[in-house]
């Protein structure tokens, strides 16, 4: 039951070609930034990746779009990355936008194994096109499809060694919903513990969904904007 590997490169190893990839993260907050680092090293290519963003040009995520590692973004939030701008426009990257809370839902859709879920967000725009809507109400909602993917890497705060997880404040985000919807979920973790550390209450993931856990070393935990309040 032992799920802890000797470093990140080990957990990715069979990570292949043109695999789907769930990654964890909002902007730069919450990235497995050692497994993302591992990714690179192991230049795999093809890559969809399903996450809410695609970090900036030269961090996160970025850094495997700029190596030309990534053939599609599912994503909600595109900004802080010129890289991505520049290969979206010139036909490079395959895009598929979703409003944040529809991407977070399907991918919850996937883990639960639900099969679709009718919402009200992107009717009449872009989102909707080819998609069926429904009349519920009075209203008109759109049909949106689960999210599932073969690999999810995610950053927990503390992790025991069967892979139960506790996430810390908003680095939280989607991943404890990636975890659920992927086939093999890897985890990069701040602390790792003996089983029977962590409270049971306080579990965000349980085991049954991690597969794969290693000690995060030398995180940057970056931050887009560093912005402070005017002092008086």
């Amino acid at each position: 039951m032992n799920k802890v590997v000797a470093s990140a490169e080990e957990a990715v190893k069979d990570i292949p070609d043109n695999a789907t990839i769930m990654s964890g993260g909002f902007g730069l907050c919450g990235n497995p930034e050692n497994l993302i680092t591992a990714l690179l090293k192991k230049n795999v290519k093809g890559l969809t990746i399903i996450a809410n963003n695609c970090g900036t040009t030269d961090l996160g995520l970025g850094v495997l779009l700029k190596n030309k590692q990534v053939k599609k973004m599912v994503s909600s939030y595109v900004g802080e990355n010129k890289e991505f701008e520049r290969q979206f426009l010139s036909g490079e990257l395959q895009v598929e936008l979703n409003p944040q809370g529809t991407l977070a839902e399907r991918i919850r859709a996937g883990g639960a194994g639900i099969g679709g879920f009718f919402v009200r967000t992107g009717v009449g725009t872009e989102v909707a096109k080819g998609k069926e809507v429904r009349v519920i109400d009075g209203h008109e909602y759109v049909l949106e499809s689960p999210l599932t993917a073969d690999f999810a890497i995610v950053r927990a705060w503390k992790a025991d060694m069967w892979g139960n997880l506790v996430f810390r404040k908003t680095a939280r985000n989607f991943s404890p919903l990636m975890c659920m919807a992927a086939k093999i979920t890897i985890v990069e973790a701040e602390h790792i513990v003996n089983v029977g550390e962590i409270e049971p209450d306080h579990v965000h993931v349980p085991s049954v969904y991690v597969n794969r856990i290693v000690l995060s070393h030398g995180l940057n935990k970056w931050i887009e904007r560093r912005t402070v309040r005017p002092r008086a």
